[in-house]
């Protein structure tokens, strides 16, 4: 096991920062992780009310979103943290084939002492990890060990994870949903670009929906003007019973570039997540080609924190609240301290008091560091 790192670097020692966030440590820097070029894609859960865990991962030079899946643990709610070691290891063989690994995504379900992550593996002779599988692993001590688990996967295309596990509790019982992705165009002129939604009964096993007379239920369609990459929904509860709602990343469909104007697209299900409406553009959330955090709080109110700026800036994180009912808030400051920021992860740790990490840089230099902090909603 990798040797453990504690430390507590308080970010008030480098640049002046400004934002609602408070707390600010950095989790993870690069200099304590040599052989890897960035460090990216954070994601938090909660083992107790001061026991946190972070998933994130370690990139190879060379390779596009490829790399290994650490974890680090803090035991008292956020201020310090030590690191314990790979989730997925890409120097760890699979039998005869080596992965490397992107994208973690925690979940720990309601009542049970387990704590999933969820990610992508990707063959290492691959580019990138566009053509990924999903894979797993669970920990029952709060993030310090952690034992693969061979999915039964019925869905067999590539898969994207980047959004959170959300769990339904439909008539029928409770069942999960997990967004996905897939972007086999990227390296295939007849492949395609699409947001789906897998589900399960027991994390374990997942497919794409079965409704009768809906062979494609689980595919969000595309908007009626025309395709547009719908990529990284983030899921959370609508507000009536069996309502989801899920805000995507976006992109044009043919080049990977920013819409004009640049903003999120969304969806909506009636159904527990197994039919979707066809995607409509949000003109007050921005997005350019980059991961923003989606959910709703105890009050009911939708959280939205994403990379302000054009295409490939992601130097401050802004922030919008919609109260149950309400519209949109005007933008608010998240993190800015004059240096890149991007991919943030929130989790609710008290009623519209949230637990948050994003990966950081500098003022050149992007994913240097994995940084925590704390927002209260006004």
């Amino acid at each position: 096991m990798t040797s453990s790192f504690l430390f507590a670097a308080i970010l008030a020692a480098a640049d002046p920062q400004a934002g609602d966030v408070a707390d600010v440590v950095v989790v993870a820097d690069l200099a304590q992780h040599p052989g890897f070029d960035r460090l990216w894609e954070p994601y938090l859960a909660l083992w107790s009310p001061r026991q946190y865990v972070i998933a994130y991962g370690a990139h190879l030079a060379g390779k596009g979103d490829m790399g290994s899946i650490l974890a680090t643990v803090s035991r008292d709610a956020g201020k310090t943290w030590t690191r314990v070691g790979a989730i997925f290891d890409h120097l760890q063989r699979n039998g005869t084939v080596q992965y490397a690994y992107a994208n973690p995504v925690l979940y720990r379900p309601p009542g049970q002492d387990v704590l999933w992550c969820f990610a992508m593996r990707c063959p290492m002779n691959r580019p990138h990890s566009e053509d990924s599988q999903i894979c797993a692993a669970f920990s029952a001590d709060g993030g310090y060990s952690w034992s693969p688990v061979e999915l039964a996967m019925h869905y067999t295309g590539p898969a994207i994870i980047v959004g959170g596990v959300l769990r339904v509790d439909d008539p029928s019982g409770p069942r999960y949903l997990l967004p996905v992705h897939r972007n086999t165009r990227r390296t295939d002129p007849l492949g395609t670009r699409d947001q789906l939604v897998l589900e399960s009964t027991s994390l374990l096993e997942w497919r794409l929906p079965k409704v009768q007379g809906k062979p494609l239920a689980g595919v969000v369609p595309q908007p009626a003007a025309g395709p547009v990459f719908l990529h990284e929904g983030q899921l959370a509860p609508g507000e009536k019973p069996g309502e989801v709602l899920m805000v995507m990343r976006t992109a044009s469909y043919d080049r990977e570039r920013a819409l004009d104007p640049p903003r999120a697209y969304s969806t909506k299900s009636a159904d527990y997540g197994r039919t979707w409406t066809a995607a409509v553009a949000e003109p007050d959330l921005h997005n350019s080609v980059s991961k923003a955090f989606f959910g709703r709080s105890a009050s009911g109110a939708c959280l939205y924190v994403y990379s302000d700026g054009p295409q490939g800036r992601r130097t401050s994180l802004r922030y919008k609240v919609k109260p149950a009912g309400g519209a949109w808030s005007a933008e608010r400051t998240f993190f800015d301290a004059g240096i890149k920021n991007s991919y943030p992860t929130l989790i609710e740790t008290a009623p519209d008091r949230f637990a948050c990490t994003w990966d950081s840089g500098t003022k050149d230099r992007p994913r240097t560091s994995i940084r925590f902090g704390t927002l209260a909603l006004r």
